[in-house]
């Protein structure tokens, strides 16, 4: 391979400008690729992720991804988004592998209409499949009892016996010596807090799913890089310190 000329080795860092990074990377400069490698591994991860789920699979694809990125760097047009480009590279290395593996994809309406026992099975709640189910289940009834233990007295009761108890308003009213009228708004206001206490939850947790860790974003972007320096698509002498 031809040397190539590279730009002057100012220092990087996760500051430094990503049009800046594109056109150290495209010249061969493996360590603006790993910035930005860094900057883009959890949303690559979490896409090829959604499409196979499975880790190691959707980990492969995320670096197949990459090294097809990286050789069709120097025609990437800056003014184009390189997150959207990228995303877009490892959707569709994600779904090749899909193809690959005979999987197929159901449209979720022909799917819900489907008289396939596998497809049916998939749509329905697996309540025999071993300790997953089970332990999720059980999770998520922690969750609900932690909520409910937080809801106000005026509206706790009302609601164990309405939603967990399954009574009707009348028998709710006779038992709590209250108006039915009363039942049914704390019933109401007590769902209310619920979902409210429940989607902060959610909003929490959805920050950490498919967690992206230190050690699966080290092992990408040193697996890309060694596959990089062997094509050829860097030839920096620091890349390959």
């Amino acid at each position: 391979m031809s040397a190539r000329t590279l730009p002057t080795p100012v220092p990087l860092s996760a500051r430094t400008p990503e049009d800046e990074l594109i056109a150290r990377a495209a010249a061969g400069e493996g360590a603006a690729f790993e910035v930005l490698m860094r900057r883009h591994n959890r949303l690559l991860y979490r896409t090829a992720r959604s499409i196979l789920k499975d880790d190691v699979e959707a980990e492969d694809a995320v670096q197949d991804g990459y090294l097809r990125a990286w050789r069709a760097l120097p025609g990437f047009r800056t003014e184009s988004k390189l997150s959207t480009w990228l995303v877009r590279i490892v959707a569709n290395e994600a779904l090749a592998r899909l193809r690959r593996t005979g999987a197929a994809v159901v449209p979720l309406e022909v799917a819900m209409t489907s008289d396939e026992p596998d497809t049916r099975a998939a749509l329905t709640e697996a309540r025999e499949r071993g300790p997953e189910p089970t332990l999720a289940r059980a999770q998520v009834r922690a969750l609900l009892e932690s909520r409910i233990d937080l809801l106000p007295e005026m509206y706790r009761s009302v609601f164990m016996l309405r939603a967990v108890e399954e009574m009707s308003v009348e028998e709710v009213a006779q038992v709590l010596d209250m108006p039915e009228a009363t039942v049914r708004t704390r019933f109401f206001r007590a769902r209310a807090l619920l979902r409210e206490g429940l989607a902060g939850e959610i909003d929490h947790a959805l920050g950490e799913v498919f967690a992206f860790d230190g050690a699966r974003c080290d092992r990408i972007v040193a697996k890309v890089l060694a596959q990089g320096r062997a094509e050829g698509l860097c030839d920096d002498a620091r890349d390959a310190s």
